[in-house]
């Protein structure tokens, strides 16, 4: 997908245009992965555009960089008001928010402490896996790839150079003629997908892998549980190996990309009825309802643009 650019990026405290927003070659990040992003979204409600949870997205960022020793010269209150100012300069009623913080280009080699710099872009970003995906569900298949082990690179950090991992199953995916990977983690167990956290509806209940296997601790994933808790849906952190996902009743990933999207087939099998299952249907309304502002509940979820 080619990035629409918008007319200004958050670069290091100052508003810059587009294309003036530039790296060195030499920079750190690019050469050793050594970096920590977020995914972040603002949504159209009757009230103007708002932004989803955007405190705990940004605590995200900060905890990914304390994980990686990168420190950073913002505090968590600087982020939340740069991304509101450069949402209001780029005059965007809806769009995705992506915040990268990376090592500049003064040193080379491993051990080099560069200097660390922040920048956030916003730009219009669909349904990371299609609007007919919303609708009709993917598929997808189990990787060849394993999902990092917790004692390699963390997982609960987005950390850039961790991504390649998802990049290969991803593409090892497509390239096969499906939508979408799953990865099983290092005991074999169902772990998530390549950019998404997983669930799965068996017999009444809402079933997603337990936060401290190697997964990344989805905030849209936290906002479903929570959901589905109000709505008295029984939620089991649990194994999950790959048997039981074929035989589930429905499935569905989640993501601030991807939303909520059904999984209607996996390795050839489809899942319940082989489309979107009741429960994913009722969620994935809700959740839309909630990112919008239509349900005051939530409302605490939001943070207006002004």
């Amino acid at each position: 997908m080619a990035i629409p650019k918008t007319d200004f990026i958050w670069l290091d405290g100052k508003l810059v245009r587009w294309d003036d927003a530039q790296v060195p070659l030499l920079t750190h990040t690019l050469h050793y992965g050594l970096g920590v992003f977020e995914g972040i979204r603002a949504y159209k409600t009757a009230t103007g555009p708002a932004v989803f949870r955007l405190r705990e997205h940004n605590k995200r960022l900060l905890d990914s960089a304390h994980i990686c020793y990168i420190k950073v010269p913002y505090s968590l209150e600087d982020l939340n008001r740069a991304a509101l100012e450069l949402l209001r300069a780029n005059r965007q009623e809806q769009c995705y928010i992506r915040p990268l913080i990376w090592y500049g280009d003064e040193a080379m080699g491993l051990g080099a402490l560069n200097s660390v710099h922040v920048a956030i872009a916003t730009f219009t970003w669909g349904a990371y896996l299609g609007e007919e995906a919303l609708k009709s569900g993917i598929r997808a298949k189990v990787s060849s790839f394993q999902r990092r082990g917790v004692n390699s690179i963390p997982t609960k950090g987005k950390i850039t150079g961790a991504y390649v991992n998802s990049v290969l199953a991803k593409r090892e995916a497509q390239l096969a003629g499906y939508d979408e990977a799953i990865m099983l983690d290092t005991f074999g167990y169902v772990s998530e997908a390549t950019g998404e956290n997983i669930f799965v509806v068996k017999d009444g209940e809402l079933w997603t892998p337990p936060l401290g296997s190697a997964i990344l601790a989805g905030i849209t994933r936290d906002s479903l549980m929570r959901l589905a808790r109000d709505m008295n849906i029984p939620v089991v952190e649990r194994e999950i190996s790959r048997d039981m996902l074929y035989c589930a009743d429905e499935c569905f990933l989640s993501g601030t990309a991807a939303e909520v999207t059904p999984v209607r087939e996996v390795d050839d099998r489809a899942i319940g009825s082989g489309a979107s299952g009741p429960m994913t249907r009722e969620l994935q309304a809700t959740f839309f309802r909630v990112v919008r502002g239509e349900d005051p509940r939530y409302a605490s979820w939001l943070t207006p643009v002004g």
